[in-house]
């Protein structure tokens, strides 16, 4: 029965769900940030206080049992008491943190990059402005916090701005050593930020349960609550602290040894004039001094301060991550639960042009296919709206959903071509339009006037212009004659074999081979059979999976589960036409994988597409389930001896996997 009420679009229940995991993610990372700030706090400062003047101690320490002995007094509450100075860091490390989170969340994108190589990716992702923003934002962040960290230290570790060890100002640099080393730091890590992709969002996938597990008996199926996203970041926390240690010690090491070496100058000129407004007595001259910060105790230090900052930036990209790519669900239940007409909110996210919004819809409509009977009997039973029943919509949109695939294999097959009218328009602007000369109004009979220079000029562009041969042509066959002689007396016959031009490319070939077997040259120019297929498949510049995989188990399951919750009977008129579709997708994929040429730069041979091949599986799983339920109904569905053959032929998977 169709709900009266608005259709409540399905961005109101997504945005809510995505702030509140950010909400999430900023905790957590609060909560690291003052972690780390506890670690910087000065524990031995803090450790024993000497209030020898009892008017000048504190009110709650004048009590006898805390100043009868005018000891020292422990105070090592204020090195982590969030009120203090410890709480005041945590926000201030926050605030290093908190522009990354916005970047993650402003470039993320749906499912992975596709191209035919690495180096066609590394020129896609070089030119445009969001790689030099990141880049950008991370060495920012980094600044940020080494400033913190070496206003944290205390003043006997010798790593402020300004020293005073001869009573007068001086620039100390270690403190240019420590900025020089984040700042790397920073562009190592928005460097591999770019081009390992972080930010893209993978979606999950909803698997079909195991036979006997279907819930399908008509009562409310018992979902298996899925799996916690803090039990997805413990799993990732060992992981994430080895990849901040080595990020961390080969960068500190790379500017320890190397780095600093050519910074050193540049730095140093640049620190000076810049707190040369603050501190006028600074000397003049913009020369390092001759000790330069070389100790293994620095190394040290910098190698730790760099792991806390890595810390930050990767638990804030795996918490958003993993935040951002949760199931569409709340309390248990679809995010559409709460609306006042949950099928028209759903339906709104599925017509929506957003891939973000279309993605978590056919999610969503996914585990509603799979776990909630009730939902499912609402979406069968919900025929009295306006603009046809809702399963005609959500047929209509999973069904077109699964047939672009066949449209991405046909155009890439037969490449569209411009419309005549649009190649005639294109002719006639760039064709040149003959403007008629003056009628003469001089006498033609006159005699003309003779330009010599005019006659000299029009005899020489007439000889270098007439048809007839040039001298070079004249020469050309005695220069090659002579040529071939002195190329007879001075070579012998196999020299000779070898310059010529089909055994030249013979060796560039070979030469290419060569370059392309090289261990790190050669992968970032091969274009492998994964790849290629994976952009004609998928498409580019991104390609994400989870729709078609969840749209292929969506509709499949609704048609399965029609059986026994379809009081009306109107699935079972669009069965026989999602069996054909899948069919037909199924064979044209496989025999556009199997035809697929494999480029001559593709070392491994491997004809294998993860991406591809998990596609494929779930179509054959799909049409499987869909054979096996309505096979006994074919005669009354209409569907031939033909239709049945072929689909069981194309849902058969082999036992050693899709090739």
């Amino acid at each position: 029965m169709a709900s009266s009420a608005r259709q409540a679009p399905y961005k109101d229940f997504l945005q809510p769900a995505l702030q509140r995991r950010f909400a999430g993610t900023a905790t957590i990372l609060v909560g690291l940030a003052y972690f780390e700030s506890v670690t910087l706090s000065s524990w031995r400062s803090c450790m024993s206080i000497q209030y020898c003047n009892p008017l000048r101690a504190p009110r709650f320490l004048s009590s006898p049992l805390l100043s009868a002995n005018h000891a020292s007094v422990p105070l090592v509450i204020w090195s982590w008491f969030p009120l203090g100075l410890p709480g005041l860091r945590a926000l201030a490390i926050f605030l290093c943190v908190l522009p990354i989170i916005i970047l993650r969340i402003a470039h993320a994108h749906m499912g992975v990059r596709t191209s035919n190589s690495p180096f066609e990716a590394l020129t896609n992702i070089v030119l445009p402005f969001s790689t030099f923003e990141t880049v950008l934002t991370y060495v920012i962040s980094a600044l940020f916090f080494s400033q913190i960290y070496l206003k944290s230290t205390p003043e006997e570790a010798g790593i402020r701005w300004i020293s005073y060890a001869t009573g007068r100002a001086r620039l100390n640099e270690h403190a240019v050593f420590y900025t020089v080393n984040f700042i790397v730091l920073g562009l190592a890590q928005g460097i591999i930020h770019v081009a390992s992709d972080q930010n893209r969002l993978v979606l999950g996938t909803v698997q079909p349960r195991p036979e006997g597990e279907d819930g399908n008996d008509g009562n409310a199926a018992q979902p298996a609550p899925p799996e916690h996203w803090s039990t997805k970041i413990g799993q990732w926390t060992p992981i994430l602290i080895v990849r901040c240690g080595m990020l961390a010690i080969s960068v500190s090491a790379a500017n320890y040894i190397a780095l600093y070496h050519f910074l050193r100058v540049h730095a140093w000129r640049s620190s000076m004039w810049l707190f040369r407004f603050v501190y006028s007595d600074l000397p003049r001259y913009n020369l390092p001094p001759g000790n330069a910060p070389w100790s293994f105790w620095m190394l040290g230090r910098t190698i730790w301060a760099s792991f806390l900052l890595a810390l930050l930036w990767y638990f804030a990209n795996t918490t958003i991550r993993v935040q951002l790519t949760r199931e569409p669900l709340k309390n248990d239940q679809p995010l559409t639960a709460e609306s006042k007409d949950p099928n028209g909110s759903l339906l709104n996210g599925l017509k929506s042009k957003k891939p973000r919004i279309f993605a978590f819809a056919t999610w969503e409509l996914a585990f509603i296919a799979r776990d909630y009977t009730v939902r499912r009997q609402s979406i069968f039973e919900d025929i009295d709206r306006k603009d046809g029943p809702i399963w005609s919509h959500i047929y209509a949109s999973c069904l077109d959903t699964v047939k672009d695939i066949e449209r991405k294999i046909d155009n890439y097959q037969n490449p569209p071509v411009p419309a005549p009218e649009a190649e005639r328009a294109a002719a006639q602007t760039q064709a040149r339009e003959r403007m008629p000369r003056p009628l003469r109004t001089n006498d033609v009979y006159a005699g003309r006037p003779v330009d010599k220079t005019y006659l000299i000029l029009d005899t020489v562009s007439k000889v270098v212009t007439s048809p007839g041969k040039t001298p070079i042509e004249d020469w050309a066959p005695v220069i090659k004659k002579q040529a071939v002689k002195v190329a007879d007396r001075v070579m012998t016959r196999e020299q000779r074999e070898a310059i010529q031009p089909q055994a030249v490319r013979g060796y560039l070939a070979t030469l290419a081979v060569r370059v392309m077997a090289l261990p790190f040259l050669g992968p970032v120019f091969q274009q492998t059979f994964g790849r290629q297929l994976a952009k004609a498949v998928l498409g580019s510049p991104y390609a994400e999976t989870s729709v078609y995989i969840n749209a292929a188990y969506a509709l499949s399951r609704l048609a399965v589960c029609s059986l026994t919750e379809d009081r009306y009977g109107n699935v079972q008129r669009d069965v026989p036409s999602i069996i054909r579709t899948f069919t037909m997708v199924i064979r044209k994929l496989e025999a556009f994988r199997d035809g697929f040429p494999m480029h001559w730069t593709d070392m491994s041979q491997s004809r294998e597409c993860p991406e591809v091949t998990e596609v494929l599986t779930a179509l054959k799983v799909g049409l499987g389930s869909l054979v096996t339920a309505f096979a006994q109904y074919s005669n009354d569905l209409r569907l031939s001896r033909a239709d049945m053959r072929l689909a069981r032929e194309a849902a058969a998977i082999p036992q050693e996997g899709v090739q």
